[in-house]
């Protein structure tokens, strides 16, 4: 009798059968400027990615369970210590205000992050914010706080998740903050970008960077967004969108575009948080070389924050000697933002992957030859041939 064997290749199916499952493409999908475009004048850092900003951390907890759970969180920590005791100068902007942004007003106040940002699903922003709570007042250090103020931006997931479930929980919150780390992030369908779209395709997480020359001060922009927007596609000046047929209004009819664009920017730079908040508001213009259009149901922030001058929880002296920025040096950093953030929306696009969820809808990928060849064809990037 012959014994039957068992594939080596076995466990690796196994691996690659959640994946199948819910739509998800195993090959590996390039970023932008694996396809050989480059936009913009200033350089990427070494990961182009918002992590590129020394100490930054990213990290994420994807929900994919059955067929209609699609969802996750996205934890951005400005530096590995404890948050509320040395907190980060910050700032915020709302580009269109229709979102369920949490802990904005504190930040306009008095100008700091104390904890984690939290990118999660429209209907999970309380259950994230307790989550934030709890885990600050956890930290070493913090048993004598009596005042949280956890920071909570989301996107409204519901095509491809049961959003109504409400399925993100404390814990997952919690382990999206565990799993924060420096060096590469990973985009695309993860994370608080698992269930989103963005300019008629599958959008996601995507991150780039931007390093002044040492003659321009030598600092780091580093973005991350949460792609979920409607828009007329623009690659690196090329109206992808409408070569390939999708876009707003493409019947001429009015139509509700529902969705989101949350925004993190970080930076080395010794920013006030005046000047931060002015980083920020170059942000959109970011958005706009994509195609977006910030239409009536997109909920479009931005919190940018710096890693340099920490400000104290209990200060031992009535005044700070800082080191800041000055107003007229201002200019590269603006523009090193509206290229990061440009560029991380297309690497949300490109690093997605077709979704099928919630009620059997599926949102496609982008097609990426598709894309490789009208950059070709624009003279953007040289043909592989």
């Amino acid at each position: 009798m012959s014994r039957s064997r068992i594939s080596p290749y076995l466990p690796a199916l196994l691996l690659l059968l959640p994946l199948l499952a819910w739509g998800a493409d195993p090959a590996p999908r390039p970023r932008l400027r694996d396809l050989g475009s480059a936009p913009g004048i200033f350089q990427p850092g070494p990961l182009n990615a918002i992590t590129d900003v020394e100490g930054v951390r990213v990290g994420h907890r994807t929900l994919v369970h059955g067929d209609s759970v699609r969802t996750g969180v996205t934890a951005i920590l400005p530096h590995g210590g404890n948050l509320f005791q040395s907190k980060a100068p910050a700032a915020v902007y709302m580009g269109n205000g229709f979102g369920k942004a949490a802990g904005f007003l504190q930040i306009q106040e008095l100008g700091n992050l104390e904890t984690p940002i939290v990118l999660t699903n429209t209907l999970s922003v309380g259950t994230a914010i307790e989550a934030v709570v709890a885990w600050t007042l956890e930290q070493p250090g913090n048993q004598e706080v009596r005042s949280v103020n956890a920071v909570v931006g989301e996107t409204n997931d519901g095509f491809l998740n049961d959003i109504r479930g409400r399925h993100v929980t404390a814990e997952d919150v919690r382990a999206a903050i565990a799993a924060a780390r420096t060096g590469p992030v990973e985009e695309g369908s993860v994370g608080a970008g698992t269930g989103t779209a963005a300019l008629g395709w599958k959008g996601g997480i995507g991150t780039s960077s931007r390093v002044l020359p040492s003659s321009l001060g030598g600092y780091t922009v580093g973005a991350l967004v949460q792609s979920n927007f409607g828009g007329v596609l623009t690659i690196d000046g090329v109206p992808v969108g409408q070569r390939l047929g999708r876009f707003d209004f493409k019947e001429q009819v009015e139509k509700r575009e529902a969705g989101s664009c949350m925004i993190v920017l970080a930076t080395d730079a010794p920013l006030s948080s005046r000047n931060l908040e002015r980083l920020a508001k170059r942000a959109v213009l970011g958005l706009a070389r994509t195609g977006s259009y910030m239409n009536n149901g997109s909920g479009d922030f931005v919190i940018a924050f710096s890693t340099r001058n920490l400000v104290p929880y209990e200060a031992k002296a009535r005044t700070l000697a800082v080191e800041e920025v000055t107003n007229d040096a201002m200019s590269p950093l603006f523009l090193a933002a509206v290229e990061a953030v440009e560029e991380a929306v297309y690497n949300s696009l490109l690093k997605a992957t077709t979704v099928t969820g919630h009620q059997g809808h599926t949102v496609e990928a982008i097609p990426v030859e598709r894309v490789r060849e009208l950059l070709v064809e624009a003279g953007r990037v040289k043909s592989p041939r």
